[in-house]
Formats: structure tokens, C-alpha cells, sequence
């Protein structure tokens, strides 16, 4: 089954798995450590992140370590970046009203 990023992302426990390899590359095991879910359960959410081209695995010796790739991470960003350019746009309005709404008052 092809996932896409987005519904990588849309599950709590994937995104603090993303969050915790992001400063260091992790095994399964030392990933586990840091929730109160099964390892069949980690191991799960590592395959669909690895599905969706987020984490690169790496195996050294009998270990394998996950990394983020941070290059796919960008995909996320430009579709949030739209957004933000909205935004941006909004609070500039805002500034005008309220500078506006300033200089009346004096």
C-alpha cells in the first residue's frame, strides 16, 4: 500500500518518533524505551514512516538504526508554507487596522 507523508504524520506516536530521531539516529529498541506501547507497535509505525521515505535505516552490525530524511520533512513544509503566506497577509491587514485604529484615537 503507497502512503503519503501526510498520513505518516497524522498519528501522535509517529510524529514524537520523528520528534526523537531527529536529534540522533535511534535503534528500535532505544525508540521503544520512550513510550508505553509494545515493540510489534514501534516496529509498525518504523515500517510506515519508512514506507512514506521519512526515516532511512542503517544497519551496523546486528542493530539497525533509524534517521530522519530530512529532505522529505521540505514536502510538509511547502504544503504548510501556503498557509503561512495567508497568515502573513492577515496579521499585516491586522497591523494596518490597528495602526489605524491607534492614530484616530490621538
Amino acid at each position: 500500500m503507497r502512503r503519503d507523508i501526510f498520513q505518516a504524520i497524522a498519528d501522535p506516536t509517529r510524529r514524537a518518533i520523528l520528534v526523537l530521531i531527529a536529534a540522533q539516529a535511534m535503534t528500535p529498541n532505544a525508540i521503544a524505551e520512550h513510550f508505553d506501547i509494545s515493540r510489534q507497535s514501534i516496529s509498525k509505525h518504523l515500517r510506515i514512516l519508512s514506507e512514506c521515505d521519512l526515516l532511512a535505516p542503517k544497519q551496523e552490525g546486528r542493530e539497525i538504526y533509524y534517521a530522519l530524511k530530512i529532505d522529505k520533512m521540505k514536502e510538509i513544509d511547502t504544503w504548510l508554507d501556503q498557509f503561512r503566506k495567508r497568515m502573513e497577509v492577515s496579521f499585516k491587514q491586522l497591523d494596518e487596522v490597528l495602526y489605524t485604529l491607534k492614530s484616530k484615537k490621538k
